[in-house]
């Protein structure tokens, strides 16, 4: 049964607002916030991007992102990508994870430290995007055209 409400359209049980997947925007402790997520070269320049809202888990990001993986030996990540089956889902294609373990975590996961060291190239990556006072401020309430204008910026910046 579909009724129209006034914030949007209810089908089967679940509101579906006009735009698709909303404005991605969610509340976190220091406010509200927006995810990105990002898959980067060895010289980190990005290569594939992903928006999310602030409350969202990194898991979610991880596994949109899991398909899209290039051919690589070596994937490094933060603690926010820990999770076993991330590290199954690597193991299967052929990527070996450099990752450190959550601090919750019961087992401790044996990571190489020296080249964890390198993912400071990403967080430059995201620093450099922050520049661009559009990504850092973010104007746009539509995460299609706040994911096109972080790309513009990532292009501009790496690609030409």
């Amino acid at each position: 049964m579909n009724t129209d409400t006034l914030h949007g359209r209810r089908q089967e049980g679940r509101a579906i607002h006009k735009g698709g997947r909303g404005r991605l925007i969610g509340r976190t402790k220091g406010g509200m916030n927006t995810k990105l997520h990002a898959i980067c070269d060895s010289q980190g320049r990005p290569l594939n991007l992903f928006v999310t809202a602030g409350q969202v888990s990194d898991y979610i990001g991880a596994r949109a992102l899991c398909d899209s993986l290039p051919d690589v030996d070596w994937l490094l990540g933060d603690r926010g990508y820990d999770a076993d089956w991330f590290r199954e889902a690597l193991q299967d294609k052929g990527i070996r994870a450099c990752i450190p373990g959550r601090k919750q975590r019961k087992t401790s996961v044996k990571y190489d430290k020296r080249r964890y060291k390198r993912r400071n190239r990403i967080e430059i990556m995201f620093g450099r995007l922050k520049d661009w006072r559009r990504v850092a401020t973010r104007y746009d309430r539509c995460p299609k055209v706040f994911l096109s204008a972080i790309a513009l910026a990532a292009i501009v910046i790496y690609w030409l």
